[in-house]
């Protein structure tokens, strides 16, 4: 019955008889019409008198149907076995190479086609595999030539790794046994044959032999190991040393080189003299070396990498001792490896096979350390390329080949090549910084090994290039280290230890010094910005000891560096509470290693701090401190006078707690300090009342009290001892002590000058201080947050704060100096340290002036007005910046400062006639100047009013102005920097506040037509004051400082002339074309570089403008020209910055002030044009809008010029400006002091009283003037609607 399937393509029917009338079921159709007779086939391969032509022509036909699916499929599957023996007698039959070749090739193709045919059925294969290995097994074939086609065929049919393959082979160890005999022939092309049978019957021997079954192999070792490295060393084949690499690495992975030294017996009888033959030879690692050079100097690289791979699987072995390493070594195999990675190119895979055996060769340290520093070189760029691919496999084993050579053989480390391995090194952490590509802990931990053995080379001494590498390789390292939250200890422990190594490289050993390479800056940077955060941060939960003692050792080590880094590191430590932190330390690390650690990184702390050996109480007791915190302070509450240790405790914790309290770290409850202190004091008064305890200790002891007794009354009130308070009263009135030459918490130096009873050994500190303190000279000045030192700086800033008595110390012992007629050094020194307090703290003048700082200075100036000349001057200059300093309402009203007033009178008029103007004589004129200032607020009148009306003085200042005024054109050149120029600056500033002070303690006493009157008979001035015509002329022909205040003189001038007349009216006199000439002046100056001096003119011009004496006339063409060019400017878009609208304000004041005329002129409406007033608008903004612009628009709006349009725009602009000057955003453009500042004393007096001028008149801000200014405008428009 016929299956209803899909039939198969018909194909033709077979004959039913061949020509030799064999049956039908053994012939087989092909796709072509023919067919092949399976029998005669047969009988035509298996007869060796078949002429070979036909067996050719057979063989080429068959292997074509066979490519036909239907004809394979038949002959599969109904004849499977038919031509098995056939084509196994071919390879016996026929001494023909290419008959063998086609054989050997339908063999495959039979054997394939078993396999994949009939569900995988392998018995044609295994068949094959059977016939071929008895024929072999049996020696028949002897060893012609076709025996080695049959082992070729042999060699073909194992190529598959199957188990049935194995099973297949009968007489194993006959085949073993012609195998290993035919080694010992001496022709390449067999013993490459029975290299890959060997190889791949032994990779099925091993595979599927069972626990019980014998190693065939084992018995023939060591002779078939001989043989096998024989071969490999004589051969030039790359195929036979391939096939002979594989069989020989299968072997090693069996363990059988080490079980050939041991085993020197064979079975096979007949071949005992051979074996001992081959054993007699060299020992088997040096015939190993030996056979493997040729292999690694092969130009085929599989060749290459498997003869690497050989080794390395052979010195893996457990068996393989140093002797064997040792002998590979000898024989120069390292060598070859590394001319192999020079010529590599830095091929991946002979790269990792390389490496990993040198990795290998380098754990006999002693034997390959030669010759790994002549290879050394070849390394280097191996790992660029390694370094280049994120966990490459051999990555570690290079670095760790590398780190042995660097550390073994420095020599080799040659100045380049140790600047390209730091490079590479740096690249990979930088590579590696952000953590998202990772680096093995191994990498990291030997990259960092490597950079410490280079930083220690000879060759790397003075190298800036290697430096910069290790600073960035730091930098990353920890930025690496620290970025993974899953760190090993290695890792850290190896990182600090490169940065220890780093700060110890940049020493003056290794660099010059002129030579600034940074690295040690770099590293206590990277400990303070990035190792102590994270260590403080991280302490309490750190798991591992190691670390914290790692960190704590590196910490260490800087501090005993550099003196300046060491210092600035303590200081970094203490501000980052180290004290509480390494007390957490002992805590989690309860250990005595850990204790030793703490304690002695406290020691050297306070070493530095304090100075040398300060810390050596600590170092003495480390051992007997507990460390607990607590437990320290119960020492504290002991008697100790009987104790010597327990004395040397209590200094110690004294110690630690002050040094912790000047940073504010506190380790315990203040409550318990205190507590503990006051214990200390009451039980050991006798011992510090008599002396047993050092200075120091009691200075220490004092400020820490006063550290917590001022925290407790800052923040929330502790009970405390009063009898201890007494006693240590009682200890510092009776020992000498002194805190303001230690390191003092600004808290306890604050409750120290709290204390009345304490004030006057305050004052004979302050006294020592004064007297020893090198920056009163140098006018230098620390920072106290850095240097917790008293300087003058902290003690400004006490004495500016209040409920203190620094201020009334400091001038009591002035005055206790004087009284006393001490020495005049020691009152300069304290009058400097006074003057440079208020000149850090200003407020500081007023405490002073409220303890009575002026009458000290009468006596003073008493005492030294003509005998001691420095310390007259000492007194002038801080009587000068008390006056610059000191608010009106704090001078007192009783006579001292009149008469200094009159003490300075006495010795300026006469010294000014010997002299001339000294430097004495122009400070004393900065005083004078002062004190008329302070006169308008209604203080210190009575001596304003000697200043004013004394004749003498008013004589001499008329002199020196006539002189000045008759140099004409050459008094240009006499500004600030001439003696001419500077004298001049300073009569005008002091006929400037002399001119308002009038106003104010003498009112009416100004003859304001004296003032305008010019002349040979002018009347002589009876007051200081100067005449109109002689401020002209100043300001026409002076410098430009002289012009400045020249014109503020005759602003002030004007300014009362015109309060005179607004309640009195007064008809002035003047001759024909006196006010022109005024007017030229003034005109002239509209324009001048200093736009202070040109504002002040256009004041004067405005008021000018409203006399009735001066006809406009005159002034017609000049004022057109500058209002056109102010309309012109403001019209034009890009030159409408903010700078340039300051310098057109004295433009828009004439503009303004000829708008306020009864009758403006006619060429106004004609400059003031719609267009024009639009383009000025459309220019204004909020950051270019002055106060001047405002009054303009002002005065255009009341003259009529400004159109509904205009007013719109004009609201717009002002309701902005409004926003952004109530949003803060607006900076006050006043105009900046121009004057160049001295750095002499006199110098700055003249500054401050230049600026002081300006700041009279501009008595409020920009912000409210625009705002002021702004509202008048409104004001103006509602009046108008």
């Amino acid at each position: 019955m016929y299956s209803i399937i899909a039939a198969p393509p018909q194909e033709p029917p077979p004959p039913e008889t061949c020509s030799q009338g064999h049956r039908s079921t053994l012939i087989l159709p092909t796709s072509e019409g023919g067919s092949i007779c399976l029998l005669c086939l047969s009988n035509l391969l298996s007869n060796p008198k078949s002429p070979t032509v036909h067996v050719s022509y057979a063989l080429s036909q068959l292997s074509q149907a066979l490519t036909q699916p239907q004809f394979i499929h038949s002959l599969l599957t109904f004849h499977p076995h038919f031509l098995i023996p056939p084509l196994v007698s071919v390879l016996s039959n026929f001494d023909d190479e290419p008959i063998a070749k086609q054989t050997v090739d339908l063999i495959q193709t039979l054997s394939d086609g078993s396999s994949s045919n009939c569900n995988g059925n392998q018995e044609v294969h295994n068949e094959f595999v059977a016939r071929v290995s008895d024929c072999l097994s049996s020696g028949s074939l002897a060893w012609s030539r076709r025996q080695m086609y049959m082992l070729h065929c042999f060699g073909v049919l194992l190529d598959n790794q199957d188990c049935n393959l194995y099973t297949s082979i009968k007489n194993k160890d006959a085949l073993i046994f012609n195998l290993v005999t035919g080694l010992q022939l001496s022709n390449d092309e067999i013993q490459g044959e029975i290299m890959f049978v060997l190889y791949r019957s032994s990779l099925l021997h091993y595979t599927y032999m069972d626990d019980s079954g014998t190693d065939l192999l084992l018995a023939y070792c060591p002779k078939l190991l001989h043989i096998s490295l024989d071969i490999l060393m004589k051969t030039q084949s790359d195929d036979v040393r391939l096939n002979c690499v594989a069989f020989l690495t299968v072997l090693a992975q069996r363990g059988l080189f080490q079980s050939a030294c041991s085993n020197n017996s064979f079975e096979a009888d007949n071949f005992m003299q051979t074996t001992e033959d081959v054993i007699d030879g060299p020992p088997l690692e040096i015939l190993f070396a030996e056979a493997v050079k040729g292999p690694l100097l092969s130009s085929d690289i599989q060749v290459q990498i498997a003869t690497l791979d050989l080794v390395f699987k052979y010195l893996s072995l457990e068996e393989v001792s140093g002797k064997e390493r040792q002998a590979f070594i000898e024989e120069n195999v390292a060598d070859y490896i590394f001319e192999i990675l020079r010529l590599s190119g830095s091929k991946d895979s002979i790269v990792n096979s390389a490496v990993r055996v040198l990795d290998l060769l380098s754990n006999d340290e002693q034997t390959f350390r030669q010759r790994l520093a002549i290879g050394f070189s070849t390394l280097v760029p191996i790992l660029r390329y390694v370094a280049e691919i994120p966990f490459q496999p051999v990555q570690c084993h290079l670095l760790k080949i590398i780190l042995n050579c660097v550390t073994n053989c420095p020599g080799v480390v040659s100045t380049s090549s140790g600047e390209e391995l730091s490079s590479i090194l740096s690249g990979m952490f930088k590579k590696h910084i952000d953590g998202d590509i990772g680096i093995l802990p191994e990498t990291f931990t030997l990259s960092c090994s490597i950079f410490v053995a280079i930083m220690k080379c000879t060759s790397s001494r003075g190298n800036p290039s290697l430096a910069a590498s290790i600073e960035d390789a730091s930098r990353s390292a920890i930025s690496t280290c620290l970025s993974n939250n899953h760190f090993s200890t290695d890792q850290i422990l190896h990182c600090l230890y490169l940065l220890k190594e780093a700060y110890t490289y940049d020493q003056e050993s290794n660099f010059p010094v002129s030579s600034k390479v940074g690295l040690r800056f770099c590293v206590v940077d990277i400990l303070k910005s990035k190792i102590l955060p994270w260590f403080v941060t991280t302490i309490h939960d750190m798991e591992e000891e190691d670390v914290a003692l790692g960190v704590i050792e590196t910490f260490h080590s800087v501090l005993h560096g550099s003196i300046v880094e060491g210092k600035n590191f303590a200081e970094s430590l203490c501000s980052s509470s180290c004290f509480s932190s390494l007390f957490g330390c002992l805590g989690l690390f309860p250990t005595e290693k850990m204790k030793w650690r703490v304690y002695t990184i406290f020691s050297s702390i306070i070493d530095v701090l304090l100075g040398s050996d300060s810390g050596q109480p600590i170092r003495d007791s480390t051992f007997r401190l507990p460390s607990d915190p607590t437990d320290l302070l119960f020492l504290l509450g002991q008697k100790s006078s009987h104790n010597p240790e327990l004395s040397d405790c209590q200094s110690a914790v004294l110690l630690i707690l002050y040094a912790s309290s000047l940073y504010t770290d506190r380790i315990a409850d203040d409550k318990l300090v205190l507590s503990s202190l006051e214990q200390f004091i009451l039980l050991n008064s006798n011992n510090l009342l008599c002396g047993a305890s050092a200075s120091v200790t009691v200075e220490i002891l004092v400020n820490l009290y006063g550290f917590y007794r001022g925290s407790a009354k800052m923040s929330y009130q502790l009970p405390y001892s009063p009898e201890a308070e007494r006693i240590l009263f009682q200890l510092l009135a009776e020992k000498e002590w002194d805190s303001l030459s230690t390191k003092i918490h600004l808290t306890s130096l604050g409750w120290l000058f709290q204390q009345e009873k304490l004030c006057k050994s305050l004052a004979d500190q302050i006294l020592k201080f004064c007297r020893t303190n090198p920056l009163i000279a140098n006018d230098v000045v620390l920072d106290h947050e850095t240097s917790h030192k008293v300087d003058l700086r902290v003690l400004a800033e006490l004495i500016a704060s209040e409920n203190n008595f620094g201020a009334m110390i400091l001038v009591c012992l002035l005055g206790d100096l004087v009284e006393n007629g001490c020495q005049e050094y020691d009152m300069i020194s304290v009058i400097k340290a006074c003057t440079k307090i208020i000149e850090i703290a200003p407020a500081a003048s007023d405490h002073f002036c409220m303890h009575g700082i002026d009458i000290v200075l009468q006596n003073i100036y008493n005492y030294s007005t003509y005998s001691f000349p420095e310390l007259f001057m000492a007194s002038s200059q801080l009587a000068l910046v008390i006056l610059k300093s000191a608010r009106s309402e704090s001078m007192s009203t009783n006579e001292a400062w009149t008469g200094i007033t009159m003490k300075l009178m006495d010795y300026l008029i006469p010294t000014v006639d010997s002299d001339g103007w000294t430097e004495e004589v122009l400070t004393i004129i900065g005083i004078l100047s002062l004190i008329l200032h302070h006169s308008t607020n209604e203080a210190l009148v009575e001596a304003s009013k000697i200043i004013v009306l004394n004749v003498p003085l008013v004589s001499t200042i008329n002199t020196a102005i006539f002189e000045a005024c008759t140099k004409g054109h050459a008094l240009f050149d006499h500004d600030e920097g001439t003696r001419t120029g500077e004298v001049l600056i300073f009569l005008l500033l002091l006929l400037f506040f002399s001119m308002r002070s009038l106003l104010t303690i003498l009112p009416g006493i100004i003859d304001f037509q004296t003032l305008l009157n010019e002349g040979n008979e002018m009347q002589p001035l009876s007051y200081i004051s100067i005449r109109c015509h002689d401020l002209c002329k100043l300001m026409h022909f002076g410098s430009a400082p002289v012009k400045l205040i020249a014109s503020f003189c005759l602003v002030q001038l004007f300014t009362g002339i015109s309060e005179s007349t607004s309640t009195e009216p007064v008809d002035f006199k003047f001759r024909p074309g006196y006010l022109l000439s005024i007017s030229s002046v003034l005109e002239g100056l509209i324009f001048f570089g200093d736009v202070r001096v040109a504002l002040n003119c256009s004041r004067c011009l405005s008021t000018l403008m409203t006399w009735k004496q001066l006809k406009i006339e005159s002034m017609d063409v000049w004022c057109r020209l500058i209002v056109e060019e102010l309309v012109m400017s403001l019209s034009t878009p890009s030159v409408t910055s903010k700078s340039f609208m300051i310098h057109h304000k004295p433009a828009a004041n004439i503009a303004s002030a000829l708008l306020k005329l009864g009758k403006a002129p006619s060429w106004m409406n004609r400059v003031f044009d719609d267009s024009s007033i639009c383009s000025i608008i459309h220019n204004m903004s909020t950051s270019n809008l002055s106060t001047e612009l405002v009054a303009l628009f002002r005065e255009l709006l009341v003259s009529g010029h400004l159109n509904s349009a205009h007013i719109s725009d004009l609201n717009r602009v002002f309701q902005a400006c409004r926003r952004y000057i109530y949003a803060d955003e607006i900076q006050d453009s006043s105009i900046e002091d121009q004057t160049a500042v001295n750095v002499d004393f006199v110098g700055k007096a003249r500054a401050f009283l230049v600026g002081l001028v300006p700041d009279i008149w501009r008595a409020q801000s920009r912000k409210k003037e625009i705002l002021e200014e702004i509202e008048l405008f409104t004001k103006c428009l509602m009046e108008e609607d």
